[in-house]
């Protein structure tokens, strides 16, 4: 087959733009997710370190 004789597949913007979309949501949620878990895992280290103390 030539170049010629090729045909360049269609793609669809708009599915593009929209798994995009999915996928930048769903990183968010996961990063968002991951700073609780180490936001809670600290509360809870510090918070049983302190306790003796007081």
């Amino acid at each position: 087959m030539t170049p010629e004789t090729l045909e360049r597949p269609r793609y669809d913007a708009e599915a593009f733009r929209k798994a995009r979309s999915g996928r930048n949501i769903a990183l968010g949620l996961g990063l968002v997710a991951f700073v609780v878990v180490v936001f809670l895992v600290t509360v809870i280290r510090m918070g049983a370190n302190a306790a003796p103390h007081f």
